[in-house]
């Protein structure tokens, strides 16, 4: 099969540029995505380059268009290893400036002030395996499924790609002096184009894969957690409450549960406002997260109201956690204004095995023994199993 050389620099620099605009509008519409930017500039980058590069597939090579054209596609890569950097950690990669001008001297070195064709094909090379295969080592990490299936996908295609370069630089070692071009037609010429081109829609393609994933599961996340305290929402806290409970049927483990409110909470509203009333929420949440275990479960059950979920536990373990959660909560104070702001909470203690395995039961035996609490003058801790309701 006949590799056209020149057709295959067009479609894959016009693709790279489309890939470029098409990142830069998912940038556009998803805003706080990491790593679009870099990616979309990546794109670019390389876009021009072989652009540049296609200029000189006769001889007499400009020199100058092969450096800009041999800098670009170089940034270009850089970029994306610096946008799989911003992806995973929001930090950008400040080693980018450096390896533009990097590619930038070498180029000018091999092409302007001493010309070396040869010793610029293995140079560019090296620096192109080298960056592909940084990208390939950043994406071969442990991380959960399906964000995993994507990381790999683009690694895989960074592997190809940086051995594509890698190839190239050796087989232009071994070329008599003074025997390679651009123009040449050698069958390494179309290989690297095709092999570089394709790998490339492949990485485009698994990075696009891996923003999908990382969206959909912020998008889940945004789904299941309260918007102001960062804990779980109602929803959440049903179907995680379902599975535990499902889980006790079939161990016979027993679930504890917390039902908590904020006493006198709509006079804190109305004397301070509802941005203090929101600190106030948000201050119980940092406490009770600092004082349940690893396996337990917060949530906000709506209004000042929130749930914990004890797994493996009875009333008399939540009962521990839940005094010394209110003595601390009824302790620390929330500077409002130059004051003092202090509260109490009222806590509802139910388990699986008096309430039973039904989630409504359960949540409705709690919410007694709070409302319990209450009556008997708020700021305590009543189980459920200690007294009888109507």
């Amino acid at each position: 099969m006949n590799l056209d050389l020149r057709t295959m620099m067009v479609m894959i620099s016009a693709l790279s540029l489309l890939f470029s605009g098409l990142l830069a509008l998912v940038g556009l519409h998803a805003g706080d995505a990491r790593g679009v930017r870099q990616w979309a500039l990546g794109s670019l980058c390389i876009g021009l380059g072989l652009a540049f590069s296609y200029t000189q597939l006769e001889a007499p090579p400009n020199p100058w268009a092969l450096v800009f054209g041999a800098s670009l596609a170089l940034t270009g890569t850089g970029f994306q290893f610096s946008g799989i950097q911003v992806f995973k950690t929001g930090r950008c990669n400040r080693y980018i400036p450096w390896l533009a001008g990097l590619a930038f001297y070498q180029n000018i070195w091999f092409s302007v002030l001493h010309p070396d064709i040869h010793a610029r094909v293995i140079a560019n090379s090296i620096l192109f395996f080298l960056i592909n295969a940084a990208s390939a080592r950043a994406l071969f990490v442990p991380v959960e499924q399906p964000l995993r299936t994507a990381y790999w996908f683009t690694g895989a295609s960074f592997v190809i790609v940086s051995a594509m370069f890698l190839i190239r630089a050796s087989v232009v070692y071994l070329l008599p002096a003074n025997t390679y071009g651009l123009y040449v037609q050698i069958p390494l010429n179309p290989t690297s184009f095709f092999v570089g081109g394709m790998t490339q829609m492949s990485i485009v393609f698994g990075f696009v894969l891996m923003l999908n994933y990382r969206l959909a599961a912020e998008h889940q996340k945004l789904a299941s957690t309260d918007a102001l305290t960062g804990v779980m929402n109602r929803r959440s806290l049903e179907l995680e409450t379902t599975r535990l409970l499902a889980r006790c049927s079939r161990s016979g483990e027993t679930l504890a549960v917390m039902m908590i409110d904020v006493d006198h909470f709509k006079s804190i509203n109305d004397r301070y406002g509802h941005l203090v009333g929101d600190e106030v929420l948000k201050h119980l949440t940092a406490i009770a997260e600092k004082s349940i275990r690893s396996g337990d479960y917060l949530a906000r059950y709506g209004g000042e109201e929130f749930c914990i979920l004890l797994p493996a536990s009875h009333e008399k373990d939540a009962w521990i956690l839940a005094d010394r959660l209110r003595q601390v909560f009824a302790t620390t104070a929330i500077e409002c204004g130059g004051e003092a702001l202090r509260s109490t909470i009222s806590i509802g203690i139910a388990d699986s095995k008096h309430a039973g395995l039904e989630f409504n039961s359960l949540m409705v035996a709690a919410d007694k023994a709070m409302y319990r609490a209450k009556q008997d003058g708020r700021n305590r801790v009543i189980r459920h199993s200690a007294h009888a309701y109507a």
